[in-house]
């Protein structure tokens, strides 16, 4: 259909620029990420293999990375489900990270951080949109659901 092979470039390109200027400037992002991953990550660093990364720097480069794959994923239409799920994933801690509204002191800056937070909701619903758009082809749920009755009716009738 013609709406997704315009819609997912569309979705994607914020992703794919955004993870390209969090490779540009990692440590400036990570410096955004620092607080929140201090109130999460941080406080589980004891109990973390030490083969999973908790320094900011890294996380943000991971976290470029996801973006600029499954966002390119998306908007060639490769896994577009698994990708936007991806995407999804992605853009939650981000938003927390990058748009903490109620943190804010000033009306003015709390006015800014609460529309990219809201900017980032919207995406997020359009990301959920995408995850479950089976593109009018029946979902596993229902190819499932389809199968235990067939087997259900057959056993059954023996």
């Amino acid at each position: 259909m013609i709406v997704r092979r315009l819609a997912r470039p569309m979705l994607a390109g914020i992703f794919i620029v955004g993870g390209v200027n969090m490779l540009r400037e990692t440590e400036m992002h990570a410096e955004v990420a620092k607080p929140l991953l201090d109130k999460t990550v941080g406080r589980q660093r004891e109990r973390l293999p030490d083969s999973v990364p908790t320094d900011a720097a890294t996380l943000v480069r991971i976290d470029a990375a996801v973006k600029i794959i499954a966002g390119t994923a998306f908007a060639f239409g490769k896994l577009p489900r698994l990708s936007a799920l991806a995407l999804l994933g992605s853009l939650v801690p981000t938003t927390a990270a990058a748009h903490p509204f109620w943190d804010a002191k000033e009306p003015r800056d709390r006015q800014d951080q609460m529309i990219h937070f809201l900017k980032n909701a919207g995406l997020a619903g359009g990301l959920m949109i995408a995850a479950a758009d089976t593109e009018g082809k029946p979902s596993l749920g229902w190819r499932a659901r389809r199968a235990a009755k067939k087997a259900s009716k057959k056993v059954s009738s023996n």
